[in-house]
């Protein structure tokens, strides 16, 4: 997936701005506060992250990784609404039986870091159980599938020795081969047969792939850099896609783009650090990395808008309940498939 198509996908939440779900006036200066707040907290959280691969005095300890290791366990033996009333108990750290938006960012932040770290390590002990034949430090595509072969079942004797259109294979099994197969294309960098490393990684896991992510920085600026300085201004970032809008720029120069104001809002807040007025590569990869903690924020955000019932900002066990397949497939969840169903 290029820059442009991740932006304006999940489920438009890249249009909802940061803010609190309420929407009284009375509240809206506290609530904004309290939402920038989060935001630095989060920040904090992912560069101690980074740095030594644990939260320190940030909201965040090693208490919240250990939960999500144990829920990530529990994911695959748990009934659906098991999963969900654990998980809504680890995150509701007051235990006042109510998921605010600081408790449910905090929960996604720590779920998405968490995998991007797990996808990171996972890779290498992966590509090095698939690069066997021969063992010369890449993977080609003939290793790739004969791994994803064996994976889903088949034996041996098929892997060795097989119709090559997989006549009697599954459609969604031949659907996913094809799947896997585009994306190995836009992975692979030098030879299309093979992949090294890093490819790999790009291949199996894009969100966590900083190379991945470079070249959606690319495709931002050939896009929307109008005057080719290498660095994008307010302007030229509030033509990015938002909600109804489509790739094309708009001729009208002054016609208001829809979602703009909230893109100049995201802009002046959460790209430009320096603030002087552009951004460049640096600031872009930083609003880009799934890591940062906005995208946390946002589907926060999105839960809770689609869930919240009685309106009053937070989210009960109930509420949460009645959107299982909503929740399920979030980042709340399923982070994972959430990103692969992006990337």
């Amino acid at each position: 997936m290029n820059a442009i198509d991740f932006l304006s996908s999940k489920n438009d939440l890249k249009n909802v701005p940061l803010k609190s779900p309420s929407t009284s006036n009375d509240n809206k200066d506290k609530e904004g506060s309290a939402i920038e707040s989060l935001f630095f907290e989060l920040e904090a959280a992912t560069l101690a992250k980074k740095q030594q691969d644990r939260y320190k005095n940030v909201g965040l300890d090693r208490r919240d990784e250990e939960s999500i290791r144990e829920v990530v366990e529990l994911e695959n033996r748990e009934d659906p609404k098991s999963l969900l009333e654990d998980i809504f108990r680890r995150a509701d750290t007051d235990e006042n039986q109510l998921l605010d938006i600081q408790e449910l960012a905090k929960w996604i932040h720590a779920k998405i870091t968490d995998h991007i770290s797990r996808a990171m390590r996972e890779n290498v002990g992966l590509f090095t159980a698939i690069d066997n034949n021969p063992r010369n430090g890449e993977v080609s595509w003939e290793e790739y599938h004969a791994h994803f072969l064996r994976s889903h079942g088949f034996p041996e004797s098929y892997i060795l020795s097989h119709d090559k259109r997989h006549s009697e294979m599954s459609r969604t099994l031949k659907e996913s081969i094809m799947r896997d197969r585009a994306r190995w294309t836009e992975a692979a960098r030098n030879d299309p047969e093979k992949l090294t490393l890093d490819e790999f990684l790009a291949f199996t896991h894009p969100e966590s792939s900083h190379r991945a992510l470079l070249q959606m920085v690319e495709d931002l600026f050939e896009k929307f850099d109008r005057d080719g300085d290498e660095q994008l201004t307010e302007d030229e970032f509030s033509d990015l896609p938002s909600e109804g809008v489509g790739l094309e720029l708009h001729e009208d120069r002054h016609q208001t783009v829809g979602g703009s104001a909230d893109r100049r809002k995201e802009f002046r807040h959460l790209i430009d650090k320096n603030k002087n007025g552009r951004a460049d590569r640096t600031e872009l990869l930083m609003y880009i990395d799934p890591r940062n903690p906005r995208h946390a924020i946002q589907e926060a955000q999105h839960l809770i808008t689609l869930s919240d019932i009685n309106l009053d900002g937070k989210l009960n066990l109930s509420e949460v309940l009645s959107k299982t397949d909503l929740f399920l497939c979030s980042k709340m969840v399923d982070t994972e498939k959430s990103f692969h169903d992006e990337f």
